[in-house]
């Protein structure tokens, strides 16, 4: 007897990105520039609500990219001294958008006093020189990885949608 349309799939266990999230000190950014040239660069951030802030120097390239609303990715990735697998690190990439926070304003003083609970005193330096702005990273959608056959859409929210189990990994 054929069962396979009767059987209930069993659905994963979800992950943890809110974990990776938290044992996370920095964000991969990928930007493009006005000609698409790509720009892959990182930054120590924190997070308020499920936006992520980042306090960046205008004088390095992705922070113009950042700056003028180019498409952005930025990549959560588990360490590797601490992966037991170097091909399936546990990763999370979001589609974001930008926007520059204005300087002394509610949101700047709230997040910078933030990052420098998080990342220390040399917070209190850049954050007083003229060059380095704050840019708010707003998740649009992404996904998850945490092994093998482990991998997951997730929404604007940072929740799981659904298992990518539409492609399955097969040997040559």
């Amino acid at each position: 007897m054929d069962h396979t349309n009767t059987e209930k799939k069993t659905k994963p266990v979800a992950p943890k990105v809110k974990e990776l999230i938290t044992n996370t000190k920095s964000v991969i950014l990928a930007t493009v520039d006005a000609e698409g040239t790509p720009n892959s660069s990182y930054a120590p951030f924190v997070q308020v609500g499920n936006t992520f802030y980042i306090l960046v120097s205008f004088m390095a390239k992705h922070t113009k990219n950042l700056s003028e609303g180019r498409k952005t990715s930025v990549m959560f990735i588990e360490d590797e001294s601490a992966t037991k697998q170097i091909y399936a690190r546990e990763r999370l990439t979001l589609e974001s958008t930008t926007s520059q926070i204005e300087r002394d304003s509610e949101v700047w003083n709230q997040v910078v006093a933030q990052l420098k609970e998080t990342h220390g005193k040399v917070v209190d330096i850049i954050s007083e020189m003229g060059d380095f702005i704050l840019i708010a990273l707003q998740p649009v959608k992404g996904s998850y990885v945490n092994g093998f056959g482990s991998a997951y859409f997730v929404d604007a929210n940072l929740e799981i949608v659904e298992h990518r189990n539409d492609a399955n990994h097969q040997s040559k």
